[in-house]
Formats: C-alpha cells, structure tokens, sequence
C-alpha cells in the first residue's frame, strides 16, 4: 500500500524540483561548458590531443569517455547493495543526501582544474558524476511511492521538463558571463568557466534543499535495525529473485538497457563530436546543447501525450526509430545547420525516451512492494552499465579508427537490438503479478 501523503502537490512538487537541481550537472559538467573546457586545456601547445596521466599517454577525449565509463562502473557496483540498505533501514533521502552533495562540492572542486592538475580535474569529475549517478537511484525511486500508477508518465515528464528550464537558465547566465567577463566583474579568460563550475555545485546542492525538507523521510516507517548491512543484501537477494520471475520486466530492462547505450552517450559526447569533427567553435556548440534541451521541454510532454493515447510500448518504439536515424544521419553531418538540425531531432527525443522509460519501468514494479529502491536500482544499473559500455565502445572505436562518425554509427546497432527486446514487451495495464507469462 502506498504511503498517505498530507499535501500530494506539495510533495510532487518538491520531487520534480530535484531535476531542477541536479540537471545543472548534466547540462553544464557533462554536456556543454566542461567538456569544451577540458578540451581546450588539455591540448599541448603544438595542438596535440594527446594527455599524460598518471604516465599514460592517451588521447583526451578518449581519457573522458573512459572517466565516465569508470563513475558509472563504480555506481552500478555499489548501488544495488546501496538500495537494499535503503529500503530496510528507510534511509532513502539520507543516500540521496550523500551522493547529492558529493556531486556537488566535487563540482566546486573543478573551480581549481586549470589543465596542468590533469589527475585531479579527472577525479573530480568522476566524483560528480558518481555523486550525481547515486542520488538518481533513490530519486527515482520515490516515484512509484509519491503517485498513482496513471500520474506516472506527466509527473515523470514535469521533472525532465523542470531539469531542462533551470539547466537552460544557470547555462545561460553561465555563458553570459563567459563572454562578457568585465559586465560581471570577473577576470578574463578561463576564471568565468571554472566559476561556472562552482555555481553549479552551489545551485545543486542549494535547491536540491526543497526536496531533502518535503520529501517523506520514511514513508513506511522502517525501523533502523543495526544489521542493517546483512539485511540489504537480503534485500536485494529478495528483489532480484522477484525480477527473475516477471519476463515483461526482463523484456524492458534488456531493452533499456541497449537503447540506453545510445541514448546516454549521444548526450555525453555530442559536444565532443561536434567539437572534433566539425571544430566548430565554443558558442556554436552551446546553442547546439541550447536547441536540444529547449525541444526536449516540449518533447517530454509530446510523447507521454502519445503514450496516453497509444500506449507506452507504441511511444517507445516511435523514439528508439528515430534514434536509429539520427546515428545514420550523424555520419553524413558536415554543416553548421546541418548539426543544428539534427540537434533539434535529439532533443525531440531525448527528454520523451528518459522520462518515459523511468515512468514505464515504474508501472511494472508490483504494486504491494515497499522495496521501491532495490527495484529502481536494477533499472538504474541498467542504465549504468549500458552508459559504461556506450561511452567505453564509443571511445574505443574512435581510438581504432581515428573518426566519431564510426563511432557515432556504431551506436545504431545499440538502439536497433533494443528495439528487437522492446516489441517483445508487453506493457500491463495491471499488476505485474498478474502478468508472469
């Protein structure tokens, strides 16, 4: 049974805020400002890619995407054994506390990353991307708790929708301030990217304040018991034996799992592939991000429309299509527009597939569970791993072969085999208890 809620809206609310918080990572860190950053400060004064880490010489790009692969190694690790201390003890909101603000100072931490620290700027961004991994789990995991089974697919689509205006709104402000240093007062050159890093840390950690204060602390009154550790892994034990029994959730998840590959690392790298295939400058690959998430505001609610008209399976494999087209298409992108383009056709998709898949995976969670968390862990390991193996396959390829365009086509063959596991799901219009077949 679910947990009463005094004030639902209030509490609706205050969960979407958290993607108002946290979306500032993914857009500012991992999408645009940092990325360009670390590209520019990495390179050697004769123009060359090539970094030293800790005594490996190694393309930097390359060096990124295998730092994003380890942070999401190190989550899928941890998190499943995270979730079932969680859900015994009912210590959810305290993980997610934890990881939130790990993520976050680590963000201010990139505020002292100048390029010749090449070791620590390494580290804090795998800090905050583990930070900003981990709180997702238990997030995510409130919301088959905080709302009905019919209130899924909008609430999901308002926090995505949440995620990209405040994320708009800091990277605008960010980039104001980048190319207008002396109207802020701050010293030019690379002083107002490495402050932006900082303010992102601050709006993290400073909004994420709304949620961690309305948020139910322990919905159902778990009492902290001091074996608590043993008990997680029976917990877990116990979920993943449930998960084994229901095929439409294996269906998903192995869906999931290899459209995800293509999803994530397309948001990843897409600065990155702009960046070293077309050199377009900074400002260019800003508003490339900037149409993305902008058309993902509309997206989100697009395709949870559809999926209200048509069903989730019908609105899913709409999107993994067009997935499949935009990674043929990169190959062929030359242009500016060209890129901006396809852009535009990214971010109509981008914002649909993430906010459907959490809201349709949470519609097959059984209904009489309190196990929400170790639950969302399997997905969110799902999506872990498949962000491991993504942006790992996509750096390795590019390694091999010299071009992204391979490795941007690669990440076709990903979303066309998700498509093949997603038309064997069928998504039930109740319990999944009732649907073992």
């Amino acid at each position: 049974m679910k947990p009463l809620l005094s004030n639902k809206n209030k509490v609706h609310g205050a969960w979407a805020m958290y993607d108002w918080a946290n979306s500032v990572y993914s857009l500012v860190i991992t999408s645009t400002i940092f990325p360009v950053y670390y590209n520019s400060v990495t390179k050697g004064i004769d123009g060359s890619d090539k970094v030293d880490f800790f005594g490996w010489e190694v393309v930097n790009t390359v060096l990124y995407s295998y730092s994003i692969s380890f942070s999401y190694l190190v989550i899928a690790i941890f998190s499943p054994l995270l979730s079932g201390i969680a859900d015994a003890s009912g210590k959810k909101l305290f993980f997610m506390k934890v990881f939130a603000y790990m993520g976050s100072v680590a963000c201010i931490g990139l505020f002292f990353f100048d390029g010749d620290n090449l070791e620590f700027g390494i580290f804090c961004s795998v800090m905050a991307s583990i930070g900003y991994a981990g709180s997702i789990v238990f997030y995510n995991a409130y919301l088959p708790e905080i709302a009905e089974e019919h209130e899924y697919d909008f609430l999901s689509a308002k926090g995505f929708a949440l995620g990209y205006i405040g994320s708009v709104i800091l990277l605008v402000f960010n980039l104001a301030m980048i190319q207008f240093p002396d109207f802020f007062g701050v010293p030019e050159g690379s002083f107002a990217a490495r402050f932006s890093f900082l303010i992102t840390g601050l709006w993290w950690a400073g909004f994420s304040q709304i949620p961690f204060r309305i948020l139910p602390k322990n919905p159902y009154k778990k009492k902290i018991k001091s074996e608590f550790l043993i008990k997680g892994y029976q917990e877990i034990q116990e979920v993943f034996s449930q998960v084994r029994q229901f095929p439409v959730m294996k269906r998903f998840l192995a869906s999931f799992f290899f459209y995800s590959m293509g999803v994530q690392t397309v948001m990843y790298l897409a600065a990155s592939f702009g960046d070293k295939e077309l050199g377009l400058p900074g400002d260019q690959l800003i508003l490339t991000v900037l149409i993305i998430q902008f058309v993902a505001i509309g997206g989100s609610y697009l395709f949870a429309f559809i999926s209200k008209v048509f069903g989730n399976k019908i609105s899913l494999m709409v999107m993994v299509l067009i997935w499949v087209g935009i990674c043929g298409a990169a190959y062929y992108v030359y242009s500016v527009y060209e890129f901006y383009a396809l852009a535009f056709v990214v971010g109509m998709v981008m914002g649909g597939i993430q906010s459907l898949s959490r809201s349709t995976f949470s519609k097959l969670i059984p209904e009489e569970t309190t196990k929400h968390a170790s639950f969302f862990s399997f997905y969110d390991v799902t999506e872990k791993l498949a962000i491991v193996i993504g942006t790992f396959t996509y750096g390795a390829i590019e390694q091999l072969t010299g071009s992204m365009r391979n490795s941007a086509v690669s990440l076709g063959v990903f979303f066309l085999v998700g498509l093949g596991f997603l038309i064997l799901v069928t998504i039930p219009k109740q319990s999944i208890i009732q649907q073992k077949v």
